[in-house]
């Protein structure tokens, strides 16, 4: 049997009430790794723009940066399904996201796309399907739109802003996305989109009931220079790279992390 995960097998988890564990990785021996250790989803974030590049948000990121991590990542990925950003200014238009995203996915080995936004991308994103490109969703705090908000800030905790979240949420699975990232929203607002949802759910800083988890891998080893609240290192006491993210796929996948001190009320 082929262990490569793809989509339908991914998604088959959120059927089976089974947890899907995601970390970021941008080049080959952090991929290789974190495939080794079972991780399903290698995200090759724009986060690279502050935990490589040092920028202060995620908005320098070019196309060209994202080929290159893309490529990095999906060589040594035998097993995890490689999702890739799509960064900042490269999915204004349909056209135009679909030029970029298949880039990603001939260039940098992408088996899926990943964009921000709710019922503002719902047509890029049937767009993208209808050329054939996986998509992954992203709503909640959305860090390319992180000037508008004022700073990295949770989302979702006014009505009116979950009435939204939600909305896009459900306009990217009708759009046909696969999967959507939610981060930075209450645990509870989370936990109602999750069942609302038929495709799953990947949350970051948004509670324990989401289909499955993702990690800035330099926040979950503790060797970023950030500390987010979202985050637990895993690497204290672990003993070794391999070993702490070993740890991380068991804690995920027994439901243990995140715990109420990594969520939002």
């Amino acid at each position: 049997m082929n262990d490569k995960l793809g989509i339908p097998r991914v998604q088959a988890l959120k059927q089976a009430g089974e947890k899907i564990v995601a970390l970021t990785a941008y080049d080959t021996s952090f991929a290789a790794i974190l495939d080794t250790a079972g991780v399903d989803i290698a995200l090759v974030g724009d986060s690279l723009g502050m935990v490589l590049q040092g920028q202060e948000d995620t908005l320098s990121v070019t196309m060209d940066d994202m080929v290159y991590h893309s490529s990095l990542v999906s060589r040594a990925c035998r097993r995890a399904l490689v999702v890739v950003d799509m960064p900042y200014l490269s999915y204004e238009t349909p056209a135009l996201a679909c030029a970029n995203a298949r880039r990603l996915v001939q260039e940098g080995g992408a088996e899926v796309v990943k964009l921000e936004g709710g019922e503002e991308q719902a047509q890029t994103v049937a767009h993208l399907v209808e050329q054939g490109i996986q998509v992954c969703g992203h709503v909640g705090m959305q860090p390319q739109s992180v000037r508008a908000y004022g700073g990295f800030k949770v989302q979702g905790r006014e009505q009116h802003q979950a009435q939204r979240i939600m909305a896009g949420a459900l306009a990217l699975q009708r759009a046909g996305a696969a999967m959507v990232v939610l981060e930075c929203i209450p645990a509870s607002l989370a936990a109602r989109i999750s069942r609302a949802l038929t495709i799953p759910t990947i949350g970051i800083g948004a509670g324990e009931q989401c289909d499955g988890q993702v990690l800035v891998i330099y926040d979950m080893l503790g060797i970023s220079p950030y500390r987010p609240h979202l985050a637990k290192n895993f690497l204290a006491g672990s003993g070794s790279v391999s070993a702490a993210i070993e740890e991380y796929v068991r804690a995920v996948r027994a439901g243990e992390f995140p715990g109420s001190e990594h969520s939002f009320k």
